[in-house]
């Protein structure tokens, strides 16, 4: 199905007061989450939900639009990506394989090689320097389960946020770029002890409670329940129900871009929201999921 203007100009909804969202009771088993709803709602299913195709690389913007690159787990290797043209690049975290510096480091060059005006940046579970709290555990672990990472100095990572110099890096926070107000935030559900980890329920939900209404472009690592968060190897939906529910209910952004399930690169839309899985590795880390753009008109206070 061809990616029309319909499906990112839906109408947005603005309740008159804060919309609360409770923790689900299906929260802690998002395939078992996933078939009651469909079963029940049809939540998943046309014409609720839909695949969509993204932007051609080589399609003209059109006037008055803004054109998002959208990357995800490149995991360092970035040097056969074809990268197209576009105004914002979005990469949705593991840009690296461990949060070295090294790693880091390279990243930024990268970047700084790129045209885009606005790159904007979150980490993901495969950047463990940039969280905090992961670091000051692994240290205290009597066996290195991450033994180049473990064995880095305090000092050599603490600041390690400061080596990203060509981008803006969003970790629960906002910016507003071309009058997009756009935010990131790099948690997902527990996966196998790596970074940015919290366990599913009320602890995600928390962070998700931190997204502000009126948030045009959200920003996370993992995916939402039920959108390109299928596992055909476990047979298994891995997405967060409390973040489709704080979606769907609460912000409403125009644009959802997140990564970390190489297995669901694609892009979807429930008629309010597109959602953008932009994992340009795929499951055995083979770089070839070309960028996935998105243009979007520009907000009428630009």
């Amino acid at each position: 199905m061809a990616y029309t203007h319909s499906h990112i100009m839906a109408s947005r909804r603005h309740p008159p007061s804060r919309v609360i969202i409770e923790l689900d009771e299906y929260s802690s088993n998002p395939t078992q989450a996933f078939t009651f709803y469909n079963i029940n709602q049809g939540r998943f299913q046309p014409p609720h939900v839909q695949m969509v195709d993204p932007v051609p690389h080589d399609a003209p913007k059109p006037p008055g639009y803004t054109r998002f690159v959208c990357i995800s787990d490149t995991h360092s290797r970035t040097d056969l990506i074809q990268m197209p043209y576009g105004d914002v690049l979005i990469h949705a975290g593991d840009f690296t394989e461990l949060g070295l510096p090294s790693e880091v480091k390279k990243f930024n060059d990268w970047l700084g090689s790129l045209p885009y005006e606005y790159k904007i940046v979150i980490a993901g579970n495969h950047e463990l320097t940039f969280d905090h709290e992961f670091m000051a555990d692994l240290i205290k672990q009597d066996f290195y389960y991450f033994p180049s990472v473990s064995k880095l100095k305090p000092e050599n990572y603490e600041n390690v946020q400061s080596l990203l110099t060509n981008c803006i890096y969003l970790q629960d926070s906002e910016v507003t770029v071309r009058g997009f107000r756009i935010y990131g935030s790099p948690w997902q559900p527990w996966f196998y002890g790596w970074g940015f980890n919290l366990p599913r329920g009320q602890a995600l939900l928390d962070k998700w409670n931190l997204i502000p209404e009126g948030t045009d472009i959200l920003i996370t690592h993992g995916p939402p329940l039920g959108f390109l968060d299928w596992v055909p190897k476990k047979l298994q939906r891995v997405g967060c129900v409390e973040l489709l529910n704080t979606v769907q209910r609460r912000v409403q952004p125009r644009l959802h871009v997140f990564g970390h399930i190489h297995e669901g690169y694609g892009v979807m839309a429930d008629g309010t929201t597109t959602y953008v899985n932009s994992s340009v590795c795929t499951v055995n880390y083979q770089p070839v999921n070309p960028p996935i753009v998105i243009d979007l008109p520009n907000p009428r206070n630009t």
